[in-house]
């Protein structure tokens, strides 16, 4: 068959490579990842949520039955949840919802202060007119929720509020610390008001922040945050110091 002859020929269509043993048991492992990873998200946000309260024990047998996946999975995912703090692995009695002691929300609260006022310093310079309407457009919403009562739009609003100023801080390890704290600190919202005096007072003081940010203020900003988030710091300083040591929860949808 001559050159002309071999273009011509219809060519002989080759079956696909047969994935390797390594391929394979790299695509399984891709598929068990995300099984874990899916599972540890609804479990962290029902913990989060408080609709599995402190104390309560996460069954292994019980988890996987619920979401049709093998026990292998959910351990993974108490794991994960265990290295974030919202689990405890108990020896022989399998893994229970962990709780913060007063002590260890106080300790959250001035760990928290730390990062934010560094945020909030670095963040001043970098946010600029854009960042400035989002922040006020936040402390809108939390007005608007304030006025209706719903403590749940305001915390939303309220977070985003305080991430991001930590985001616009563009310090990768300042970001990676704050957010397994505040989401730790994210089940006991309810008391942290009560600690703090109210939705009017937080809002107050969010406006204060916010106009030191517009005015290029960093220090300022700065010593307001801190004094922000130190507020509920006294309270509890106040409570240990009677020997208190219990903080109430609010049960979340399903609880």
């Amino acid at each position: 068959m001559d050159h002309a002859q071999a273009l011509a020929a219809p060519s002989q269509t080759q079956p696909p490579p047969r994935p390797s043993r390594a391929m394979t048991a790299n695509v399984a492992r891709l598929n068990h990842a995300t099984l874990a990873e899916q599972v540890c998200g609804i479990v962290r946000e029902r913990i989060l949520t408080n609709a599995c309260a402190p104390g309560e024990s996460l069954r292994e047998e019980a988890l996987a039955a619920e979401f049709s996946v093998s026990r292998v999975p959910v351990r993974e995912a108490l794991r994960q949840l265990a290295a974030e703090g919202l689990v405890d692995l108990v020896p022989r009695h399998g893994a229970i919802v962990s709780s913060l002691s007063l002590k260890q929300f106080l300790d959250a609260y001035r760990v928290r202060e730390a990062l934010e006022v560094l945020a909030v310093r670095l963040a001043t310079p970098l946010l600029g007119d854009e960042g400035v309407a989002r922040l006020r457009g936040l402390e809108a919403a939390m007005e608007s929720c304030a006025e209706r009562g719903d403590q749940e739009g305001f915390f939303a609003a309220n977070t985003a509020f305080h991430h991001l100023l930590v985001e616009r801080s563009a310090n990768d390890d300042l970001i990676g610390m704050h957010a397994p704290l505040t989401a730790r600190m994210r089940r006991y919202q309810s008391p942290s008001l009560d600690l703090r005096g109210g939705m009017e007072r937080s809002l107050e003081e969010h406006r204060t922040i916010i106009d030191a940010i517009a005015r290029g203020d960093a220090d300022g900003a700065a010593a307001l945050l801190g004094e922000h988030i130190r507020v509920p710091q006294r309270t509890l300083e106040a409570m240990a110091a009677r020997g208190e040591d219990a903080l109430p929860l609010r049960r979340g949808p399903g609880g």
